[in-house]
């Protein structure tokens, strides 16, 4: 792994030797794992069928696989290691949400049924992300699992304020960012999603349920030509232990295909994964990646330059 994390043994009487890791879909949980093993932790991680990556197997210390409705079996899992830290990470594909056989092909045992009967049964509470996760963190708590912040574990995974591509957003692009980010901001407060592509100041897609690549997809062919905005931030109250925007190589490349042609993440919000090969394919493809905060937005012109002064 190429880039460098701080050494968590500054962090010693704080950080676990031992770490249970929950692992949906995508690179994140692969990387996080390899940069705790890194680190000295020992991990063990539970891989979400049909999720998780067969890879986390040989990094992991023990790997079990994990139906979406076996919370019971979790806890045996973290039982059996004894472990009462663990963290969650990656994407689980929302979507099966609505599928009127979800519970016979998920068979959840009857303590996920109890839990998640207000959600999906009596229908007393909404299905947003952070009522699903909300309730997962809560039902780990009471059976004294305390569920961290990957970013926690390893900080550096946040990208820092910065222009990380040689090129930096024209005064257009710019524009689209700063009009793109109120609106990300307050589709992330309603829990909506955490993406949206702009292009003329004017939307072109908004994230929901299908996640960012397809909203991607969606606004390339709405966009006749090439030329979009993508911006991807954090929610308001984003919880830290879960769903924090996460970008990465395969999304990159989706903008390329797409004709998206700048992307403004929120920096010390995002985690950004594969950094250098990304930041490799962004040049390669003269696309713009920054790294702002709030008030970036509030001014005019770019804090970055369009062209690099070498």
């Amino acid at each position: 792994m190429s880039d460098h994390f701080t050494d968590l043994n500054d962090y010693a009487t704080t950080f676990p030797e031992r770490v249970g890791l929950i692992a949906g879909w995508g690179r994140y949980p692969i990387y996080l794992a390899e940069a705790l093993k890194q680190q000295g932790i020992k991990v063990y991680c539970l891989g979400l069928v049909n999720h998780a990556d067969p890879k986390l197997k040989e990094i992991c210390d023990d790997w079990s696989p994990l139906g979406l409705g076996r919370f019971r079996a979790a806890f045996r899992f973290f039982r059996r290691h004894g472990l009462t830290q663990g963290t969650m990470a990656g994407k689980i594909n929302k979507t099966l949400l609505l599928d009127p056989l979800l519970i016979w092909r998920q068979l959840p045992d009857f303590y996920t049924i109890r839990v998640f009967a207000p959600i999906f049964l009596t229908r007393r509470k909404d299905c947003k992300d952070d009522t699903l996760l909300g309730t997962v963190v809560k039902a780990f708590s009471e059976n004294g699992i305390q569920l961290l912040p990957g970013t926690d574990l390893i900080p550096d995974l946040l990208v820092k304020r910065q222009k990380l591509t040689r090129r930096g957003p024209t005064t257009a692009e710019w524009k689209d960012i700063c009009f793109g980010w109120t609106l990300a901001k307050e589709m992330g407060r309603l829990d909506i999603g955490q993406s949206i592509c702009v292009r003329n100041q004017a939307v072109l897609a908004v994230e929901a349920i299908e996640g960012t690549d397809e909203c991607i997809r969606r606004a390339g062919s709405l966009s006749p030509a090439e030329g979009f905005v993508v911006i991807k931030v954090a929610k308001p109250q984003q919880d830290m232990r879960f769903d924090v925007p996460t970008f990465g190589l395969l999304t990159l490349q989706t903008m390329y295909e797409s004709g998206a042609r700048a992307l403004a993440i929120e920096a010390g919000r995002t985690i950004f994964i594969d950094r250098q090969d990304v930041v490799d394919f962004a040049n390669m493809h003269n696309i713009v990646i920054v790294s702002i905060q709030e008030e970036d937005c509030e001014r005019e012109k770019s804090p970055f330059p369009e062209f690099p002064t070498e």
